[in-house]
């Protein structure tokens, strides 16, 4: 959702932006886990006795032990990493825990937690999430929570919780419906494609989904498009090639396969890449994110 700031009157839309390096996110996050989360903070970058090392280790106002794992970029797989801490964690003796508790938080603050056993709890904190993220979670009946972040100019941080149940419900009753139509017309635009071309389209659509659980398709008779607040991608399906037009941006595009289409034709979409095999698919979809990012 997009965030923005008022200035005489007028709206301005902030703009996302990356963390210069990766752990500051997770430095922001343990130094207000109170105000951002209840939690107690006590260690950060946990070695574990199998080698592998909890982001942040943490215990709520509910006495539940909490693992907090970040997801700092769209391949890493933490709610695995973190099932695999909770399994490690929940080995130990529970002297151990509790007395990680008293070192960090002191006798006086640790008489009063109760530690729940049977509680615990996975937290992720990422900018985004892709749709095989979300059915994780639904099918593995454990705490495992989702937070998404957004850090913007100006100083500004946002950490909202992903409402899983509330996708599932989504998910089970409009999906099915509005799928079949979609899946009906893109077969109609598939028709003229190529066997190789149909495979590169289908590789580049699921790659985009991965970019975010919030992505939409929408099927025209012309192009496919893809938006979350507004379009950032729309694939046009040929014989023999894939013609995806773009945000008009400025794109990191060094080995420039990025082209500006005429003014002429008094397009929002203005700048265009082609997929023509399998090796444009990744390159393409970096230009294809950078178009995402600036929906955001």
């Amino acid at each position: 959702m997009p965030v923005f700031t008022t200035q005489s009157g007028k709206l301005k839309k902030l703009s996302s932006q990356p963390f210069s390096k990766e752990k500051e996110l997770q430095t922001l996050v343990e130094q207000n886990l109170d105000e951002l989360l209840g939690m107690h903070f006590l260690a950060t970058e946990y070695t574990t006795t199998f080698g592998g090392r909890i982001d942040t280790l943490a215990v709520d106002y509910t006495g539940a032990p909490v693992i907090i794992e970040y997801k700092r970029n769209k391949n890493d797989n933490v709610i695995n990493q973190g099932l695999s801490y909770l399994r490690w964690l929940q080995a130990q003796k529970v002297e151990f825990f509790e007395m990680l508790v008293i070192k960090k938080l002191g006798a006086e603050v640790a008489q009063k937690i109760e530690i729940d056993w049977k509680n615990p709890r996975v937290v992720c904190v990422a900018e985004a999430y892709s749709k095989f993220d979300i059915d994780t979670v639904e099918v593995i009946p454990m705490r495992i929570e989702l937070f998404k972040y957004r850090n913007y100019e100006g100083g500004i941080f946002s950490l909202e919780p992903l409402g899983v149940s509330e996708q599932k419900s989504k998910t089970s009753s409009d999906v099915p419906v509005e799928k079949t139509t979609i899946d009906t017309t893109i077969e109609e635009l598939t028709k003229k494609a190529s066997p190789s071309t149909k495979e590169h389209f289908e590789d580049l659509r699921a790659r985009i989904f991965e970019l975010d659980e919030n992505i939409t398709e929408k099927a025209t008779t012309l192009y496919v498009a893809y938006r979350v607040t507004k379009n950032f991608a729309e694939i046009h399906i040929g014989k023999n090639q894939l013609k995806v037009h773009l945000r008009p941006i400025e794109y990191n595009d060094p080995d420039s396969k990025v082209e500006k289409v005429s003014d002429s034709y008094n397009w929002t979409m203005d700048r265009r890449i082609y997929v023509k095999s399998a090796n444009d698919l990744a390159y393409a979809l970096k230009i294809i994110e950078e178009s995402y990012q600036d929906v955001l």
